[in-house]
């Protein structure tokens, strides 16, 4: 990192799909290490009383809001059961904002945006699983958005290794601030 990060009291911690059925993927940094570093991120925002954003993934019960395009690797062909979607104990708390997204990133289609600006927010730290999918799509609508952006590069996976190393090597550093769950958690204390 260049320049010494600091933490306004403008700033939101959005963690992207952290939820039992993305955490039982295989991923280029173990999931249980990844939601350790989101919970320590998530404990740090709530101590300064700093927003949460808990971002997941879900579909209607008959799947007919799953995305429907024409592509060479589709995904899923039907809603998969409420427990993919379920946020685990140990990183939920009461006062969070839970955002339901039905696409990569979490502004399309929700009340995000609304609910970072209502709450006086314009930098995000950012992180999650998957990098090169969700994080990334959210990430370049927040910037589009003005959002200033951090990202915890430990805090945040891929099933993809070459694909998150490509997010944090070539598009992050040009859209924000590459950090770790340490710095993140030190700024958050100075």
């Amino acid at each position: 990192m260049s320049d010494a990060l600091t933490i306004d009291d403008d700033t939101a911690l959005v963690l992207i799909d952290l939820q039992n059925g993305i955490l039982a993927l295989p991923t280029t940094r173990p999931a249980d290490e990844v939601l350790r570093r989101g919970v320590r991120l998530a404990e740090a925002f709530r101590a300064r009383k700093l927003p949460v954003v808990l971002v997941k993934v879900a579909w209607s019960p008959d799947g007919g809001d799953l995305p429907t395009l024409e592509v060479d690797r589709p995904g899923p062909a039907s809603a998969p059961p409420a427990a993919f979607s379920e946020i685990p104990a140990e990183l939920a708390a009461l006062g969070d904002v839970v955002v339901t997204k039905r696409h990569w990133g979490a502004f399309t289609g929700t009340e995000l945006d609304l609910q970072l600006r209502r709450r006086g927010v314009h930098r995000i730290v950012l992180a999650g699983i998957s990098t090169s999918i969700g994080v990334e799509s959210t990430a370049r609508t927040a910037w589009e958005h003005s959002y200033r952006l951090v990202f915890a590069e430990d805090a945040t996976a891929d099933t993809d290794p070459e694909a998150h190393a490509h997010s944090f090597g070539r598009i992050f550093p040009r859209i924000g601030k590459v950090s770790t769950t340490d710095e993140i958690v030190d700024a958050l204390g100075a």
